[in-house]
């Protein structure tokens, strides 16, 4: 590299090759629209914002995919009951109350059950879940944990299944079988992330028929569309703002939909199920990018 060319991949006195890759790219992608936006911004953009801004016509987002061999409740032999959008009410039924025998649960198949299945990090929104538990975990409810990764929140998540054992489930391992059977019993996943690139939690639960209660950043609200009553429309609840009491709102909106619109909810369960977010179409995405800067 030549002398002049230096300030590629000077950053604050040292050298950092990400900036360089983002200088000398022809083009950049990260994985969704709002992401890429995001990160222009000095809260996201790790203080090459203003490099990203400079760069925003080489900049775009395409979400991730999952693989639906893999996560397919009709063919899914980790799960207890296999099920289809035809019969999903019943076998999810099923699924939760053998779900809640396995972890010491009141077998209900009445109950709300929320699941986090996670990293266990600041960036996931735990202070906020932390903030809202007692509110959360009412006697209708039951919430399931799945994840590990700061003590502060193993510990946390620990003492509420300690407080409130016929209502809490603090499972701290990683356990696939035990995720897809969460996946698969669970009526709602909740992801109320400080910031998420992309999420493919939303986007497995979606497959599950498992509703999102997700925060709008990242991959988050570019994938979960918010429930609408009005229209009958939506794949998921969500809220905007970091805020304890405005993601408890949207917990308890959830809940009133769940209890007393039933067939509004399976009908947004539904939807969840027919959405697609296999690789197939973010594949073709970057394939149309490909071709075109071949081309251009």
């Amino acid at each position: 590299m030549c002398i002049r060319d230096s300030d590629k991949l000077e950053f604050h006195k040292n050298a950092n090759m990400l900036k360089g890759g983002l200088v000398y790219a022809d083009y950049i992608t990260t994985v969704s629209e709002t992401y890429a936006e995001e990160i222009k911004y000095p809260f996201f953009g790790e203080q090459l914002d203003g490099l990203l801004r400079a760069r925003a016509a080489s900049l775009r987002g395409i979400v991730n995919g999952i693989d639906y061999k893999i996560f397919d409740p009709s063919n899914d032999k980790k799960i207890f009951a296999e099920f289809n959008k035809n019969n999903v009410r019943e076998k999810k039924a099923e699924n939760k109350k053998k779900l809640q025998e396995q972890l010491g649960l009141p077998v209900d198949e009445g109950k709300y059950m929320i699941a986090i299945i996670s990293r266990l990090t600041d960036q996931k929104g735990l202070d906020l879940v932390n903030y809202a538990m007692e509110r959360i975990c009412d006697e209708n409810t039951q919430f399931v944990v799945i994840g590990t990764g700061d003590p502060r929140y193993e510990n946390m998540f620990k003492h509420y299944q300690w407080k409130y054992p016929d209502r809490v489930s603090a499972n701290i391992l990683y356990n696939d079988e035990l995720a897809h059977k969460l996946y698969a019993a669970a009526d709602a996943m909740l992801m109320p992330s400080l910031f998420e690139p992309c999420g493919l939690t939303q986007l497995i639960s979606l497959r599950y028929g498992t509703v999102p209660i997700v925060r709008e950043t990242g991959g988050l609200k570019d994938t979960v569309q918010p429930y609408n009553e009005y229209e009958g429309t939506g794949t998921g609840f969500s809220f905007a703002n970091f805020n304890g009491d405005e993601m408890l709102n949207v917990i308890n909106y959830s809940k009133n939909i769940y209890f007393n619109h039933r067939d509004q909810w399976d009908k947004m369960v539904v939807r969840d199920m027919e959405a697609d977010f296999s690789w197939n179409s973010s594949a073709l995405q970057y394939e149309g990018m490909y071709d075109w800067m071949i081309n251009w």
